[in-house]
C-alpha cells in the first residue's frame, strides 16, 4: 500500500510508530457524487449525471470495501451500465497492479494502464494520496468521481433508478438514523477494527482493536437472535456493509489478523444471517476466495513475511441458513 505524493510514487506502508502502534486509516480523496441529474451531492462537485455507459468501476476482489460496491452493482443491476477492471490480488512495491497474471484479474480495460496509481495521476498529476480501490471512474471527464466506498454504494442504491427501473431501497427513509448508528459501531470496531488489530505493532494498539471487535460481535450476535437483519425484517445497507467483512473472518481475519478468540461459525445467528446474504441471487458470484486468500497472505510482509499462504476453513455458505423457520419476512422488497 504505497502512496502518491505530489504526484511521485512511494512505496510506503503505514507509519504506526508516530501513532504508538496505531493504524489510523487515511481519508478517501475524491469525494464527488453521482445523482439522477447530475446536481451536487452531499460533498464534492456537480456534473456527475447518472448516464449508461459512462461510468467505470477499478476494484480489488480482496478489498471488502471494494466488494461493497460490487454487491450493489450486482443487486440494483448496474453491471450493463457500469464497467470493471480488476486489479492483481497481490499489493507489493507497486501497489496495486493491472498485471493480468492470476485468473480473474482483467488488466484496465480503458487505458490499458500498469498500475491503478496511474488513474489517479490522470486525475491529477500532482496528486497526494493513498492509491486505494475502489475507484469509480468518469469516462467523459476522465477523473475520478470517488474512491470512498460507503459514498459510492449509496450513489448506486438510487441515482440510476430512473434508467434500470430497479427500485430496491437498501436505505429506507425511516431506518437511516438506525442504519447509520450502527454503521458508526461497526466501521469503527469490525470493518476497520480487524485491521487495527491486524497491522497494530504495538500490544497496547493490538488490545484497543481486538476487544472492541469482540464485543461488537457478542452484541451483533445477540442483536440477530430477536431480528432477522440489522435494522429489522429487510435488508439494508447495514448488512451489506457488514457481510463483506465477516465472509472474510474464518479464511483471513482470524488467523492473518490475530482476530482469534472466535470464528463466524462459532456464532449462531451471525452464521445463520451470513449464510443467507450469501444466498441471495447474484451475491455469491461477487465474492471470490482465490484473490481474497492470495493478497492477504501475500501482500503484508510486515505481518507474513515469509509469504506463506496457510491452509484455510472452507465453510459451507451454500448450507441451509434456516432464518426462514426463524423469522417470517421477505428478503427483498
Amino acid at each position: 500500500m504505497g502512496e502518491l505524493i505530489e504526484g511521485v510514487w512511494h512505496p510506503n506502508w503505514y507509519d504506526t510508530a508516530s501513532n504508538g502502534g496505531r493504524f489510523v486509516r487515511s481519508r478517501a480523496r475524491f469525494r464527488n457524487w453521482i445523482t439522477a441529474d447530475g446536481s451536487p451531492g452531499p460533498s464534492g462537485e456537480g456534473g456527475f449525471p447518472a448516464e449508461a455507459g459512462r461510468y467505470h468501476l477499478y476494484v480489488a476482489h480482496a478489498c471488502p470495501w471494494a466488494h461493497r460496491t460490487m454487491i450493489f452493482r450486482a443487486l440494483k443491476d448496474l453491471a450493463p451500465l457500469i464497467d470493471v477492471s480488476v486489479v492483481h490480488p497481490e499489493m507489493l512495491e507497486d501497489g496495486w497492479t493491472f498485471d493480468r497474471s492470476f485468473p480473474g484479474a482483467t488488466g484496465d480495460r480503458l487505458y490499458g494502464l500498469a498500475f491503478l496509481r496511474e488513474i489517479y495521476l490522470k486525475a491529477d498529476p500532482g496528486i497526494s494520496a493513498r492509491v486505494t480501490v475502489p475507484v469509480l471512474w468518469d469516462r467523459k471527464r476522465e477523473t475520478i468521481v470517488s474512491n470512498e466506498s460507503a459514498e459510492i454504494i449509496r450513489m448506486f442504491n438510487a441515482a440510476f433508478d430512473h434508467i434500470t427501473g430497479n427500485r430496491l431501497d437498501f436505505l429506507p427513509e425511516g431506518d437511516l438514523d438506525e442504519i447509520d448508528r450502527l454503521n458508526d459501531r461497526i466501521y469503527g470496531t469490525v470493518n476497520n477494527g480487524v485491521y487495527r488489530a491486524g497491522f497494530a505493532t504495538t500490544q497496547e494498539a493490538y488490545d484497543e482493536a481486538a476487544a472492541p471487535l469482540f464485543e461488537t460481535l457478542d452484541w451483533l450476535e445477540e442483536r440477530l437472535a430477536t431480528r432477522r437483519y440489522l435494522v429489522g425484517d429487510r435488508l439494508t445497507e447495514a448488512d451489506w456493509r457488514l457481510f463483506t467483512t465477516l465472509v472474510r473472518f474464518d479464511k483471513v481475519y482470524h488467523t492473518h489478523f490475530k482476530c482469534n478468540r472466535r470464528q463466524i461459525v462459532q456464532y449462531p445467528n451471525l452464521w445463520g444471517w451470513l449464510r443467507e446474504l450469501w444466498q441471495v441471487p447474484g451475491v455469491a458470484e461477487t465474492v471470490h476466495f482465490d484473490h481474497i486468500v492470495r493478497h492477504y497472505y501475500f501482500s503484508h510482509d510486515t505481518i507474513n513475511p515469509h509469504r506463506i499462504v496457510p491452509l484455510t476453513p472452507d465453510p459451507d455458505f451454500a448450507a441451509p441458513h434456516g432464518r426462514d423457520q426463524l423469522f417470517q419476512a421477505s428478503r427483498l422488497r
